[in-house]
């Protein structure tokens, strides 16, 4: 029997709408409510004036030829057209595909093959990334073109590419057209009605710290259902105002940012195009924001800031935070320094599209630090043995696999990669390691690949990463194993020290020294100014792994004993 049984509660009133007619049904209600907020572009937009811009776009995309179905690829940071962008593909019955804006040429070209994109909306150039310049690297069609007519060698699907910011060349369209756009209006209504619930909307790419990316195909029922229910663990209404500075590109974005806010009406509250801890507070204060995303790094980030004291963020409720383990002092700290005393943490991945299990607003905080909460409605749970695949019994560690309304269709184009990880009974597979509390409450103890095996002692990294995190000079940690003759694995603790304070191993050693059991005692300590991360926050364990054999003189078949 699965660990958890779906809820038997009826359907929210998502489940039977797409994500367009979602946006319609908001725009009615609440009309005149902030929808969407740039404050730093001094840019605000109303639910109705969000629906008659994705309306105007709808109508310009048909116009230029994008079919029902047609993969429209996004590659920007966070802006607005990103939003309206998102809501005008689902309008066509489109599918969008989020394009990682950290990608360099190669990854680029890979992901617009792998997508079959025919239509790429790029964004502004921002810092070192000229997103426009780079398109034409791999596309040189684009530049050398009198028009937007032009065929590619290199991505022969690819048959048109937007600007959103101007107009770079006559090989390209620019965004501003759609405001000159003639298109009946009937068409877009005939259109829309030939949408369903159940079809794919939205391309979104794993992470790739393992393996090759692949594309997690997601209908508009995942993204609504898994928006509902988030909103519902976080008690949101439409007088919530939503701080949103993780990246629309990954799910964190635009599921749990602009889809929730969608499904509730509340506002969507954007302080830059990237992550800025400063930015975040201004906006914090300036919107009068109710909740705040992040990932904890970036809640580290916003405590850690110099100027931080000047910011009262009293009007901070809830929250999510996810993406990596939340140590306990750094709940304490968002919820009695930041104020966002009912701030939630959430468990899941992109191909649950992609929460699975969330703590409530109204759980203690010992829940909320402990715990990845409870398994979403609609949603079951097992806990099986990572080889035999037999359900583990309560409160011992297995892998975690779910199925339900939030389980992505496939991978793109890989139904080899799909069958690895979806069973025929409908099952996910996660590769996290996670255990069951009596009180129907999840804690994630490792990845499957991260489990540390010393001796034939079994160690997860997050409980000895909880345990360093209490050091009061630690900011941040990651905790890997790494190769030895002797054990087999070894443990090594990369620490981030606190702004001005000064850390060495032999520090760490004694706070350690009769805390922990002996093999849990981190053999390798590194003290660095960082951790390598991906663009969403996840430390790139592989890395420091890597790095780590090659510091210390090690290889995978463990030559070097230790002492």
């Amino acid at each position: 029997m699965p660990d958890s049984q779906v809820e038997s509660l009826p359907l929210p009133w998502v489940h039977n709408l797409t994500v367009s007619e979602t946006l319609r049904r908001t725009a009615r209600r609440f009309p005149d409510h902030d929808a969407v907020v740039f404050p730093a572009l001094k840019l605000r937009w109303n639910w109705a004036e969000v629906d008659r811009r994705v309306d105007a776009v709808a109508r310009w995309f048909i116009s230029l030829g994008i079919e029902h179905g047609e993969h429209v690829g996004i590659w920007s940071m966070n802006c607005p057209e990103w939003v309206i962008t998102q809501f005008a593909v689902a309008r066509i019955g489109a599918v969008l595909v989020n394009i990682n804006p950290a990608y360099r040429l190669h990854e680029l070209e890979e992901t617009l093959t792998a997508a079959d994109v025919v239509t790429l909306v790029v964004g502004c150039p921002f810092k070192s990334s000229n997103f426009e310049a780079m398109v034409e690297d791999v596309n040189p069609e684009i530049a050398r073109s009198s028009s937007p007519n032009w065929t590619s060698t290199r991505l022969p699907v690819l048959r048109r590419v937007i600007a959103i910011d101007g107009h770079p060349g006559p090989g390209w369209l620019a965004w501003s057209s759609h405001l000159h756009a003639e298109i009946n209006v009937g068409e877009l209504q005939l259109r829309e009605q030939h949408i369903n619930p159940t079809d794919i909307f939205n391309i979104q790419f794993t992470s790739g710290t393992t393996g090759v990316p692949k594309g997690a195909m997601l209908t508009h029922r995942n993204l609504l259902m898994n928006a509902y229910y988030i909103g519902q663990r976080v008690q949101y209404t439409e007088a919530d105002r939503v701080c949103v500075p993780v990246p629309f590109y990954h799910c964190f974005g635009c599921v749990l940012g602009t889809t929730v806010c969608l499904v509730y009406g509340s506002a969507l509250v954007v302080p830059a195009p990237t992550f800025d801890p400063e930015a975040t507070l201004k906006a914090i204060v300036a919107e009068h924001c109710t909740s705040i995303y992040g990932v904890p790094t970036m809640f580290v980030g916003e405590l850690e800031h110099s100027d931080r004291i000047r910011y009262d963020t009293s009007s901070l409720r809830t929250g999510i935070m996810a993406g990596s383990p939340c140590p306990l002092p750094l709940m304490k700290a968002v919820t009695e320094i930041l104020g966002a005393r009912e701030i939630t943490i959430g468990y899941g991945l992109t191909e649950a599209s992609p929460i699975i299990t969330q703590t409530s607003a109204d759980d203690p905080i010992e829940v909320r630090v402990g715990t990845v909460g409870r398994v979403l409605p609609g949603v079951e749970v097992r806990i099986v043995h990572p080889i035999t695949r037999e359900t583990m019994p309560s409160g011992e560690p297995g892998e975690l696999c779910a199925r339900g309304h939030g389980i992505m269709a496939g991978y793109y184009r890989n139904p080899e990669a799909t069958a690895r990880v979806i069973d025929s009974d409908g099952w996910l597979s996660t590769g996290d390691l996670a255990l069951v509390r009596p009180d129907g409450n999840y804690r994630i103890v490792g990845r499957s690949k991260e489990l540390i095996i010393r001796g034939g002692e079994n160690i997860y990294p997050p409980e000895v990463e909880e345990f360093l995190h209490h050091h009061p000079g630690v900011s941040e940690v990651a905790v890997v194993g790494l190769p030895d003759a002797k054990y087999g694995e070894v443990i090594s603790a990369w620490i981030v020290p606190k702004a001005g304070v000064v850390l060495t191993a032999e520090l760490i050693r004694e706070f350690c020294k009769g805390q922990i059991a002996h093999f849990k005692v981190p053999h390798y300590i590194e003290i660095v100014e960082a951790l390598p991360r991906t663009v969403t926050g996840k430390v790139r364990k592989h890395i420091l792994r890597e790095v780590g054999i090659e510091r210390f003189g090690l290889t995978e078949s463990g030559q070097i004993p230790t002492a």
